[in-house]
Protein backbone atom coordinates (compact mmCIF):
# COMPACT_ATOMS: atom_id res chain seq x y z
CA UNK A 1 0.00 0.00 0.00
CA UNK A 2 1.06 3.43 -0.75
CA UNK A 3 -0.12 6.77 0.27
CA UNK A 4 -0.18 9.65 -2.46
CA UNK A 5 -0.94 13.10 -1.97
CA UNK A 6 -1.48 14.28 -5.29
CA UNK A 7 -0.50 17.59 -6.37
CA UNK A 8 -3.59 19.93 -8.16
CA UNK A 9 -2.36 19.25 -11.41
CA UNK A 10 -2.68 15.90 -10.85
CA UNK A 11 -5.98 15.86 -8.78
CA UNK A 12 -7.25 17.77 -12.19
CA UNK A 13 -6.30 15.77 -14.75
CA UNK A 14 -7.38 12.48 -13.05
CA UNK A 15 -11.01 14.39 -12.11
CA UNK A 16 -10.66 15.20 -16.41
CA UNK A 17 -9.88 11.68 -16.96
CA UNK A 18 -7.00 13.25 -19.82
CA UNK A 19 -4.15 11.30 -20.86
CA UNK A 20 -1.56 13.52 -19.55
CA UNK A 21 -0.80 11.74 -16.72
CA UNK A 22 1.74 8.70 -16.72
CA UNK A 23 0.55 5.56 -16.86
CA UNK A 24 2.28 4.88 -13.38
CA UNK A 25 0.45 7.96 -12.02
CA UNK A 26 -2.60 6.62 -13.05
CA UNK A 27 -2.24 2.95 -11.74
CA UNK A 28 -1.13 4.18 -8.83
CA UNK A 29 -3.99 6.39 -7.74
CA UNK A 30 -6.82 3.84 -9.44
CA UNK A 31 -5.56 1.04 -7.26
CA UNK A 32 -7.48 0.24 -4.62
CA UNK A 33 -5.11 -0.79 -2.09
CA UNK A 34 -3.60 2.70 -1.97
CA UNK A 35 -4.62 5.70 0.26
CA UNK A 36 -5.22 8.69 -1.95
CA UNK A 37 -5.18 12.38 -0.31
CA UNK A 38 -6.05 15.99 -1.68
CA UNK A 39 -4.95 18.59 0.66
CA UNK A 40 -7.06 21.31 1.59
CA UNK A 41 -4.50 23.66 -0.05
CA UNK A 42 -5.31 22.36 -3.20
CA UNK A 43 -9.18 22.83 -2.80
CA UNK A 44 -7.89 26.87 -1.90
CA UNK A 45 -5.10 26.85 -5.45
CA UNK A 46 -7.74 25.80 -7.50
CA UNK A 47 -10.48 28.43 -5.58
CA UNK A 48 -7.93 31.07 -6.29
CA UNK A 49 -7.11 30.15 -9.86
CA UNK A 50 -10.96 30.07 -10.49
CA UNK A 51 -11.39 33.10 -9.03
CA UNK A 52 -8.88 34.90 -11.23
CA UNK A 53 -10.43 33.23 -14.87
CA UNK A 54 -7.17 31.04 -14.98
CA UNK A 55 -9.40 27.63 -14.58
CA UNK A 56 -13.08 26.17 -14.47
CA UNK A 57 -13.44 23.92 -11.83
CA UNK A 58 -17.02 22.66 -9.87
CA UNK A 59 -17.70 24.00 -6.93
CA UNK A 60 -18.19 21.00 -4.85
CA UNK A 61 -14.63 19.64 -5.20
CA UNK A 62 -14.96 18.46 -1.45
CA UNK A 63 -17.72 16.49 -2.08
CA UNK A 64 -16.23 14.83 -5.53
CA UNK A 65 -12.83 14.22 -3.49
CA UNK A 66 -15.05 12.11 -1.44
CA UNK A 67 -17.13 10.98 -3.76
CA UNK A 68 -13.81 9.32 -5.69
CA UNK A 69 -12.98 7.67 -2.46
CA UNK A 70 -9.93 9.59 -1.72
CA UNK A 71 -8.82 11.12 1.86
CA UNK A 72 -8.96 14.71 2.54
CA UNK A 73 -5.92 16.02 4.09
CA UNK A 74 -6.25 19.52 6.18
CA UNK A 75 -3.73 22.21 6.73
CA UNK A 76 -2.26 21.77 10.42
CA UNK A 77 -0.09 23.68 12.32
CA UNK A 78 2.68 21.61 11.93
CA UNK A 79 2.39 21.17 7.86
CA UNK A 80 2.23 25.42 8.18
CA UNK A 81 5.56 25.50 10.40
CA UNK A 82 7.14 22.90 8.32
CA UNK A 83 6.66 24.79 4.94
CA UNK A 84 8.58 28.15 6.68
CA UNK A 85 11.30 26.06 7.09
CA UNK A 86 11.32 24.61 3.10
CA UNK A 87 14.49 26.25 1.45
CA UNK A 88 13.49 28.69 -1.60
CA UNK A 89 13.80 26.33 -4.08
CA UNK A 90 9.78 26.71 -5.02
CA UNK A 91 8.63 29.97 -4.25
CA UNK A 92 4.99 29.04 -5.40
CA UNK A 93 2.99 28.67 -1.86
CA UNK A 94 0.58 26.48 -2.73
CA UNK A 95 3.58 23.87 -3.50
CA UNK A 96 5.61 24.12 -0.29
CA UNK A 97 2.56 23.34 1.46
CA UNK A 98 2.55 20.47 -0.19
CA UNK A 99 6.15 19.33 0.17
CA UNK A 100 5.55 19.81 4.07
CA UNK A 101 2.25 17.78 4.16
CA UNK A 102 4.08 15.19 2.51
CA UNK A 103 7.09 15.28 4.35
CA UNK A 104 5.23 15.67 7.64
CA UNK A 105 2.90 13.03 6.79
CA UNK A 106 5.42 10.41 5.14
CA UNK A 107 3.30 11.03 1.93
CA UNK A 108 4.74 10.14 -1.89
CA UNK A 109 3.69 13.65 -3.64
CA UNK A 110 2.57 12.90 -7.39
CA UNK A 111 3.69 15.93 -9.69
CA UNK A 112 4.60 16.51 -12.85
CA UNK A 113 7.61 19.26 -11.25
CA UNK A 114 10.63 19.15 -11.61
CA UNK A 115 11.72 21.83 -8.90
CA UNK A 116 10.19 19.68 -6.17
CA UNK A 117 12.49 16.92 -6.54
CA UNK A 118 14.56 19.40 -5.04
CA UNK A 119 13.30 18.85 -1.71
CA UNK A 120 13.70 16.00 0.28
CA UNK A 121 10.14 14.14 -0.51
CA UNK A 122 9.28 11.28 -2.05
CA UNK A 123 7.75 11.60 -5.45
CA UNK A 124 5.69 9.95 -8.20
CA UNK A 125 5.92 11.57 -11.46
CA UNK A 126 2.55 12.19 -12.87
Amino acid sequence: MQRLLLDTHAFIWWLSDVPQLTRLAHDGIADPRNEVLVSAITGWEIAVKRAKGRITAPDNLGTIVTERGFTHLPLNFQHAEQAGRLPMHHRDPFDRFLIAQAQCENLILVTRDARIRRYDVRTLAA
